[in-house]
């Protein structure tokens, strides 16, 4: 690409748009986000060192034309797919991804790190940093171009602006402008004047300092990035080379002192009709037909847990005016845009801003409203210290709606639903609940709404619903109390989630075998049923607990509590089945759990194991 003329790097981008495209009309995956660098990556790739520059894609959704040009175009297609591609940068997969990110506004912080890094080797490269609008709205962006900024340590931040609008119009004078206040020529009178200035009383030299950073940012947009010590270029048009290359090259080649930030204007799902004219620009696509757009849906009697999860919040606002709804920048995600298309007054979304989120939502608690954090489980993780210090510490009424509980298939192990049950029933006043289907969950909305007592955590995962009859309303649990589902004798089977079904299944293989397993619904992670348990520990010789979260949560719960309880002195026998102490990567839900060991099977190899009877499983997998 380094000798690529100018058309030539035209023609190349054209052709990159059409591949990633072609890509992932195949695979599915995120393609708005990646069809809106396609030039800025041809720009970068073309003008920079990489991988000996450092380039940071933040994110990593807007990557898929990155990993194409850098070695990664004959395995494309394998996207997601299981032993293939990850969908998002990934150290262990190219030395061009030199820093691994799937969620947001990690890229400035890691990129300081690794300018730094340079400085304190001597060495010489450039670090790059693209972040788009959206993951500028988190608090860390800031925290991290605060710290550059005060360092004066020498990095390329990109600003991807697809969707904030906060540029003024971009055209052939803001290139121009952007092109000139980056130009050597430019930079060498603006040192002259500040040696001149130097020589004045230090008041006058602050004073016109500040005045010609207020000028240029007030000419161009970047008042607020020259004030936490950014050096602003741009807006410049992120689609055109003939604008893009000559900024960038004048941003590589000249002796800036600190951090630069390049505003680069961009569309989401430029190039391809279907996803320009989308509300959400094709940020995340099934597969779909190239000519038509049309994604392929699978067909499925049942609704999608995060719809009914919207159903029943809209259900039980209608009821209650005090129920409000928050959601961190994925309303579609969590299922929040349909509630806010009947409650729009009540509706928040704060943008990537996870800890935000949950002193707002206790805020509202503390003043009598009813909030919902809808935010994924992987999602959560970035806010623990508020959930611990602004909610639970205060006993505040804060609910938690944790969607993609477990593992999520494609998305792998950076949006893996493992650890909400270990992080949060560890702590003081909690209740910690997990729904085992669908008409459950609509139950655990009706239960959270009516529970005003403290915070509470309700998850479910990704995908549809099992097809059981949903009742008109949701009805409050009993907190603490779970369900017996299967009376048997000998083995059982606790299921924490929607494990349930293998349970179930594994009850139906045991039971050839003549084994009558009984089957319980815990429900509640936290208080635990703790007369359910003592009973199933008392009334069999086998008791295995089943979750899809990590050590540390159920499982672990039962065995504190039953050691404690002396209810394993008599000889009963509990295992306890969680994801393992791994990472597992992308691929189908089902090898995804087969890989943890949590279907029916490994219940059942579980079960006969603990009964001394693995030749008779052996014989009967035969």
């Amino acid at each position: 690409m380094k000798g690529l003329n100018r058309a030539q790097l035209k023609q190349l981008a054209d052709e990159l748009r059409r591949e990633t495209i072609d890509a992932v009309s195949v695979t599915g995956g995120h393609l708005g986000a990646g069809l809106g660098v396609v030039e800025l990556t041809v720009a970068i790739h073309h003008l920079f060192d990489t991988p000996h520059d450092r380039l940071i894609w933040d994110v990593g959704h807007q990557a898929y034309p990155h990993k194409i040009l850098t070695g990664r175009r004959e395995r494309i297609r394998t996207l997601r797919q299981g032993g293939g591609l990850s969908g998002f940068t990934r150290r262990s997969e190219s030395e061009y991804d030199p820093f691994g990110a799937a969620h947001s506004s990690t890229s400035i912080s890691a990129g300081l790190g690794m300018a730094v890094a340079r400085d304190l080797s001597k060495e010489k490269r450039n670090v790059i940093a693209v972040i788009g609008d959206g993951a500028m709205s988190a608090g860390m962006a800031y925290e991290a171009m605060n710290n550059a900024g005060a360092m004066h340590s020498r990095m390329i931040v990109i600003l991807n602006d697809n969707d904030m609008s906060i540029a003024p119009p971009v055209g052939a004078m803001s290139a121009y402008l952007a092109r000139l206040i980056s130009s050597g020529t430019y930079l060498g009178f603006r040192e002259f004047g500040k040696q001149l200035a130097r020589a004045l009383p230090r008041f006058f030299f602050d004073k016109a300092k500040r005045a010609e950073e207020y000028t240029r940012g007030l000419v161009t947009g970047g008042t607020l990035f020259e004030e936490l010590g950014f050096y602003y270029v741009g807006p410049i048009d992120g689609h055109n080379l003939d604008h893009l290359i000559p900024v960038l090259t004048n941003v590589r080649d000249e002796l800036l002192d600190g951090p630069v930030l390049v505003h680069v204007v961009t569309q989401k799902g430029k190039g391809y009709a279907p996803a320009e004219s989308s509300d959400d620009k094709y940020h995340g696509v099934a597969k779909f037909d190239v000519i038509t757009g049309v994604q392929a849906k699978a067909v499925s009697n049942a609704p999608s847990y995060t719809r009914v999860f919207a159903d029943a919040l809209i259900d039980e606002a209608a009821r209650d005016p005090k129920i409000v709804a928050i959601t961190a920048a994925m309303p579609s995600g969590t299922g929040l845009d349909h509630f806010q298309k009947k409650y729009p007054g009540r509706t928040f979304d704060v943008g990537i801003a996870e800890q935000h989120a949950v002193t707002f939502a206790a805020g509202l608690a503390t003043e009598g409203y009813k909030p919902f954090c809808a935010i994924y489980s992987t999602f959560l993780q970035r806010a623990y210290d508020q959930v611990v210090h602004d909610v639970a510490l205060q006993g505040l009424p804060v609910r938690f709606a944790l969607d993609r509980a477990g593992l999520v298939g494609a998305d792998g192990a950076t949006h893996a639903g493992a650890y909400d049950t270990a992080y949060l029933a560890t702590l003081p006043g909690f209740v910690v609940m997990a729904a085992a289907d669908e008409a459950e969950l609509k139950h655990m909305v009706a239960t959270q709404a009516a529970y005003n007592d403290g915070p509470s955590s309700l998850r479910y995962p990704r995908g549809e619903g099992v097809g059981v009859e949903m009742p008109e309303h949701g009805t409050p649990l009993e907190i603490g109390k779970g369900r017996v589902l299967r009376e048997g004798e000998t083995v059982a089977i606790l299921s924490f989630g929607t494990r349930l079904q293998e349970s179930l299944r594994a009850a139906d293989q045991l039971a050839a075998m003549g084994l009558n397993a009984t089957v319980a619904d815990a429900r509640f992670a936290k208080p635990l049923d703790e007369a359910l348990i003592r009973r199933l520990l008392t009334t069999h010789e086998v008791v295995v607990t089943v979750e899809e979260g990590a050590i540390g949560g159920f499982g672990a719960h039962v065995l504190h509590f039953a050691a404690n309880a002396g209810l394993l002195d008599g000889g009963v026998k509990l295992r306890t089945l969680c994801l393992p102490d791994t990472f597992i990567d992308h691929d189908t839900p089902q090898r995804q759990y087969d890989e943890a060991g949590l279907n029916a099977p490994h219940i059942v190899s579980t079960i006969m194991h603990a009964l001394g009877r693995e030749a008779q499983w052996a014989s009967n997998r035969a």
